[in-house]
């Protein structure tokens, strides 16, 4: 009987049999989206990556027979224990073939690389923290993942079922349409809650970029610290981020709220560049660049994000005057359907909202915990 064998990774030749492996176990889905991967070996980028400057992480494959089945990503994040107050240990980057016991190999060796550096429970999957993608799909297998979410095999929550993990929390994505939503209940309150407050929302000025994004990164604690999850990023982890999304924002859909010259609120949507990226098969070289750049300007697809408002405006209904803008200048740019993720389970009075303004539930990502 030929054995499981999990293994860290150790060289270039095992650091693109990892990045390697989504390309075999998803060659059939036609919903899978290959992510570039020049663009998943700088995240895993260990020496270059910000994230690992308060975090370190290693990489496991595992063979059986000689044959890759699987990987994982087992992460210490000091930022989010520091934070929190606990000892977390995270995995991520999990790809595994359908045999639960390659699952419960790559897990019990994450586990035990976490517990070996001071955690008292593994959580996950996040690739590598929930500042990037996260969460393991669970339900909503019938259509591609947008911009920055993840996919899987329907097989995937199964395995963890079986190998022991529990809920931590459900995520939530909302799928509406620009152009049938009714606006003008919302168009009412948002009127009334900016002239109320004072609250001027513009786009992010690209050509003072860097400033706003600064602006943007001071309040971004603020906005979101009490949500379950959330991980403070350092002001390079957040640049670099910036940066990357620079290449594929609309100006429009980036929107910053003042009073004065104080930021006080702050919404993100991105294009959905999965729609660009498909074509391309993971590669830039030697047509992938040339297939996004074509298909990029089909997209009509968008994603919101982030919307934040910092704790003094929320009463207010501030967030209203910002899901309005992005509505009407998601229209003006040609943009149909739009999703909103994610959402925590327990967030009822964003879950409501969404719902009353008809948007349709049509994908559940899970966090995990295993003790």
């Amino acid at each position: 009987m030929v054995g499981i064998e999990v293994k860290a990774v150790e060289d270039k030749k095992a650091l693109n049999e990892f990045v390697e492996l989504p390309f075999t176990i998803y060659r059939n889905d036609p919903y899978w989206v290959p992510q570039l991967r020049i663009a998943v070996k700088e995240l895993l980028d260990r020496e270059k990556h910000p994230f690992y400057a308060n975090a370190e992480a290693e990489f496991f494959l595992a063979r059986e027979g000689g044959r890759v089945v699987g990987r994982v990503a087992a992460i210490i994040d000091r930022n989010h224990n520091r934070f929190h107050g606990e000892n977390a240990g995270f995995f991520g980057f999990f790809e595994s073939v359908d045999n639960v016991d390659v699952a419960r190999a790559l897990l019990d060796r994450a586990r035990q690389w976490v517990f070996d550096r001071g955690a008292t429970f593994l959580r996950g999957p996040v690739n590598p923290s929930t500042n990037y993608e996260c969460g393991m799909l669970v339900d909503g297998f019938d259509s591609a993942p947008m911009v920055m979410t993840s996919y899987n095999p329907r097989y995937y929550p199964g395995l963890m079922d079986r190998v022991g993990l529990s809920k931590a929390r459900d995520l939530y994505a909302y799928l509406s349409n620009a152009n049938t939503i009714e606006m003008k209940k919302i168009d009412r309150v948002a009127e009334k809650v900016l002239k109320t407050t004072g609250v001027r929302v513009r786009p992010i000025n690209m050509k003072d970029f860097q400033n706003d994004v600064e602006r943007i990164w001071e309040i971004y604690g603020a906005a979101w610290q009490r949500n379950w999850g959330f991980i403070p990023m350092t002001r390079e982890e957040f640049f670099l981020m910036g940066k990357e999304m620079k290449m594929i924002l609309k100006p429009d859909l980036v929107l910053i709220g003042e009073v004065g010259d104080r930021v006080v609120g702050f919404a993100l949507a991105l294009p959905d560049v999965n729609q660009a990226l498909k074509p391309a098969n993971g590669s830039l070289f030697p047509t992938g660049l040339l297939k996004i750049l074509y298909h990029q300007r089909l997209i009509k697809n968008v994603r919101v994000l982030a919307l934040g408002v910092v704790e003094e405006y929320r009463a207010a209904g501030l967030a209203a005057g910002f899901y309005a803008t992005l509505v009407r200048n998601a229209r003006k740019l040609g943009f149909g359907d739009c999703e909103m993720s994610w959402i925590l389970e327990d967030n009822v009075l964003m879950n409501r909202s969404l719902e009353v303004m008809g948007a349709t539930r049509y994908k559940t990502y899970r966090i995990y915990n295993w003790n």
